[in-house]
């Protein structure tokens, strides 16, 4: 890899585990729904300029059905459902829960059909990271925080199913151009309740900052990097951010909100690690196909 391919990997391993820690902070102020409303709006507001001045909006058109539904699954539900969940549980089991969405897109993928076999390799990999799943569950999550762990579920399979209508539908169009009118939509949808549910006094210096960097770095930064990454080392390659990100959620949860390191923690977090390597460990060479927005699933 290039020193410009390590410098945007590393930016973007730091910068998609920082969500997590950031909607803990900002939920604890704002609804779920505001917070939804701001960083999509925000994220909305810096990428349209960038996408209207290189004048490919009208491609995506005829492909406003898949550009819709890849909205509401990939960002208003998931955004909704994990901003909620946080408001629960700790920022760092909420980034480890996402790490599995590698593991759920591969059992989605097998499940509708996909031309890849599973084999030996990614049956043991589904069993690992299922094995830290439970472990994450089992000695981290009590009876109370079951309802977030079923929103987290969901998350998991929107993050999931998301990118397979990239590839399906939207493999022909500019994904960046998609990203941004994709979060423009999710914030128009959520501007009447977003809104309306603001708070009538003015928001902690904290709460402002965390949804600034949700939108400008976290959303609108992020998308235009790990597109310059899909760029210098292929779509393949550069979802290994997925894999990283959650470390990166649990050192902040614990360095700065003082989030406990558990034994489920550690433990959940090794093996869904290994599994998620093992279970997408791809040998496809690096002209075959791949959606553009892979991977960016598990890092909202």
């Amino acid at each position: 890899m290039t020193r410009r391919g390590w410098v945007l990997f590393v930016a973007l391993c730091a910068i998609w585990g920082l969500p997590y820690l950031l909607i803990k902070v900002a939920v604890r102020d704002v609804t779920p729904a505001s917070l939804v409303f701001l960083r999509t709006a925000i994220g909305a507001l810096v990428l349209l300029p960038i996408v209207l001045a290189r004048g490919n909006l009208r491609a995506l058109l005829p492909r406003w059905r898949p550009i819709v539904l890849f909205t509401v699954v990939e960002i208003a539900v998931p955004w909704l459902l994990l901003s909620d969940a946080e408001r629960r549980l700790t920022s760092s089991l909420a980034g480890l829960l996402v790490a599995s969405v590698p593991l759920v897109g591969a059992v989605i993928a097998r499940a509708i059909g996909a031309p890849e076999p599973l084999g030996t390799r990614r049956l043991l990999g589904l069993g690992v990271g299922l094995a830290g799943v439970v472990a994450l569950l089992g000695l981290d999550v009590g009876a109370g925080d079951l309802g977030a762990v079923a929103e987290m579920v969901l998350v998991v399979i929107g993050y999931a199913v998301g990118p397979m209508i990239v590839s399906r539908r939207l493999t022909d169009v500019p994904p960046l151009e998609v990203v941004a009118v994709s979060l423009a939509l999710c914030a128009v949808a959520y501007a009447p309740v977003g809104i309306a549910q603001l708070p009538a006094a003015w928001l902690p210096l904290a709460a402002v900052g965390a949804i600034v960097v949700l939108g400008v770095v976290c959303t609108a930064l992020a998308f235009v990097l790990f597109f310059g990454l899909i760029a210098e080392v292929g779509p393949v390659r550069a979802t290994v951010v997925a894999y990283v990100n959650p470390a990166v959620a649990v050192a902040l949860g614990v360095a700065v909100l003082g989030e406990p390191l558990t034994a489920g923690t550690a433990v959940g977090f090794a093996l869904i690690l290994a599994g998620s390597w093992l279970a997408t460990g791809t040998r496809l060479p690096r002209a075959a196909p791949a959606p553009a927005l892979a991977g960016a699933g598990g890092s909202r």
